[in-house]
């Protein structure tokens, strides 16, 4: 019913711009996709899909077949582009094996390709999305790329370069053209090569030199999806690339070495690192974290399995935590373990929440591995909350501060809410074999990707 209530709406007054701001009630569309439209249309088929919504899954399909242009001209993250459109492209392929969703995907990965090419083989972190073969007087830097300009000096992102490798994979399969696969995994040899400080990976590298432009460690933004990638990879690999498997657990190793700690109140967090001093904050970014542990820790030796369990279920009740301590009942985008607060954000600029999964993704994976019904009523306090304090006459909005009862809303129903959060709290209270984590990997915009369809090792 919110699935169908977030997409009518969006559809009525926003359908083909890339998000609906529900309290104005017109479309959005931003500058993270380079021209590219219909952001929420492509991250809500899975979902729509999957809720057996199949009169709104139609509409957003005539969408894609009628509407959906590739040949557009503009700056775009290559990040964004990868995990919203062509993960909700390939889920939405894999799960109707309608041709459609399978050819938009290959023609818009051949566009990102030009955003490799760097000494490194690391990416730039902004693709020119225009026509690459005509480079004509009036867009003479189509298909150049550009790294963010607040980006550290001209770097690259640990979470956007190494959050490629899943999707890029599938889109070798599908073309047979090894080149996807090939450019995408080339982070791997430089990120063993290059020297780690105490093992941590810092969030930004030079795509020129190969090296750290500076040592800040998060497993929130701008490092959380690298991590998650790491462990997904040897996932949907049907647990061959053993590349990848090494590197995350050495990760996480050094990660509980080094940054994992135990508030006074006895809430286990993963603090941020920078140069070897610790910022005692936690974003709602870094919640995903507990689902990944769990999803790892299946397959963790016998010995360390259970410890992974005990871990991801700390993880997850400080994140819970974080929601539990706020009027709303929704949780703040950073939080913090320092002058006597607990899971508490202290900084008005970091109270507001704007509709983000990683929460509820990680009830969804400590639910399956547990069972344990304290997920699923955790689960049912957001969605209360959501109806409560989200949703507004036309759609859902974002709120600014999760610590009044009155709270303002943000005009923005974000498209990672049809596609994450919505679904990853479906798929909570559904049975365990609707996107059995034995058969589907979820890409980090909560896309499903099938396991073992892939032989492709780059």
């Amino acid at each position: 019913q919110m699935m169908k209530f977030a997409w009518d709406n969006y559809k009525q007054y926003a359908l083909g711009k890339n998000e609906l701001r529900p309290l104005t009630k017109n479309g959005h569309i931003g500058n993270m996709f380079g021209g590219l439209r219909g952001a929420t249309v492509v991250d809500a088929l899975d979902t729509l899909y999957i809720m057996e919504l199949e009169e709104e899954f139609q509409e957003a399909k005539k969408w894609v077949e009628k509407s959906f242009d590739l040949n557009v001209n503009g700056e775009a993250s290559l990040f964004e582009v990868n995990i919203r459109y062509i993960g909700g492209l390939l889920a939405a392929y894999y799960l109707t094996g309608e041709e459609v969703f399978k050819s938009k995907a290959l023609e818009l990965g051949e566009k990102l390709l030009p955003a490799f090419n760097t000494p490194t083989g690391i990416p730039r972190g902004v693709i020119n999305l225009g026509r690459q073969d005509t480079r004509s007087l009036f867009s003479p830097c189509s298909g150049m790329s550009w790294s963010w300009g607040w980006a550290s000096a001209g770097s690259s992102i640990l979470a956007e370069f190494g959050t490629l490798h899943l999707e890029f994979l599938h889109l070798s399969e599908l073309s047979g053209n090894p080149v996807f696969a090939e450019k995408a995994s080339t982070f791997q040899f430089v990120l063993n090569k290059v020297e780690k400080p105490e093992g941590l990976y810092p969030n930004f590298l030079s795509p020129v030199t190969g090296n750290w432009v500076q040592h800040h460690v998060s497993i929130g933004g701008l490092g959380d999806s690298f991590y998650e990638y790491l462990i997904k990879s040897w996932l949907m690999s049907d647990k061959k690339d053993s590349e990848a498997k090494k590197m995350y657990d050495d990760a996480l190793e050094a990660i509980e070495k080094h940054l994992v700690k135990k508030s006074a109140g006895g809430l286990t967090y993963i603090a941020e690192w920078r140069g070897g001093i610790l910022d005692h904050k936690m974003g709602h970014l870094a919640c995903f974290s507990g689902g990944m542990i769990a999803l790892g820790a299946e397959h963790a030796g016998e010995e360390r399995k259970q410890h992974y369990v005990d871990l991801a279920a700390e993880i997850t009740n400080t994140c819970h935590e974080s929601y539990a301590r706020s009027d709303t009942k929704l949780g703040p985008e950073a939080f913090r373990f320092d002058a006597g607060t607990e899971a508490m954000a202290t900084r008005l600029s970091e109270r507001y929440y704007i509709l983000r999964p990683e929460v509820v993704e990680s009830y969804m994976y400590m639910w399956r591995l547990t069972h344990d019904l304290k997920y699923r009523q955790w689960g049912w306090e957001v969605v209360k909350a959501l109806e409560k304090h989200c949703r507004v006459e036309a759609g859902f909005s974002g709120i600014r501060d999760v610590y009044t009862t009155t709270p303002t809303h943000d005009n923005m129903q974000q498209s990672f809410f049809l596609a994450e959060t919505l679904k990853y709290l479906y798929l909570l209270f559904c049975e365990d074999d609707v996107l059995s984590l034995d058969d589907w990997v979820f890409n980090t915009e909560a896309h499903p990707l099938p396991v073992n369809h892939t032989n492709f090792k780059a």
